[in-house]
């Protein structure tokens, strides 16, 4: 997405979506060229897993011998949409402009703290109820529902409750857990 205000040299989002969980991630860059798109594929096969497929729209740097390239180090298939109308990417569209509503949300009178404000923006976005999927895309990937750090602090006791000291039925109960979480996917 962009260009933007410039924000700490910041002009552009880089924005990748997975079509099952719906968890997004999103980075502000100064240029959206392909070494930029590399860097930051590579940093999501390192967090991640590498996908089977990229789709994407047929913009420069998504287009070129350098990403060709890295990806098939990768064994990715880059996939284009319909070169007559490249915004038909549902869910590309809908992600872009709820991170964006969110953003300009959360930035409010001065807009060149965008870049400051993305990760909160992404993290509101992350733990909001998909449809689609029945639960938040924090739960699909992660396994557990999330919680902020002050929720954390103030809840201390309620997790001590909560924690199970028999381990046996602790690795029991987790195991069950890995299931139910294998089926939801």
């Amino acid at each position: 997405m962009g260009p933007f205000l410039n924000s700490k040299g910041n002009k552009y989002i880089l924005v990748a979506a997975d079509y099952v969980s719906k968890l997004v991630e999103a980075q502000a860059l100064p240029k959206n060229d392909a070494r930029a798109v590399i860097r930051f594929l590579r940093r999501l096969f390192a967090r991640f897993e590498v996908p089977k497929a990229l789709i994407s729209d047929r913009e420069t740097h998504f287009c070129n011998s350098q990403l060709e390239k890295a990806l098939q180090k990768y064994g990715v298939t880059c996939k284009l949409s319909t070169s007559y109308h490249p915004q038909t990417n549902g869910q590309t569209e809908v992600t872009n402009r709820a991170i964006k509503r969110i953003l300009e949300r959360s930035v409010g009178y001065n807009p060149k703290n965008w870049s400051e404000k993305l990760d909160d923006a992404l993290w509101a976005f992350r733990t909001a109820y998909k449809t689609p999927t029945g639960c938040i895309p924090f739960r699909l990937v992660y396994g557990k529902a999330c919680h902020l750090p002050v929720e954390i602090e103030h809840k201390a006791y309620w997790a001590l409750n909560q924690c199970n000291m028999d381990l046996t039925a602790a690795a029991k109960n987790r195991f069950m857990e890995l299931n139910e979480l294998m089926k939801l996917r």
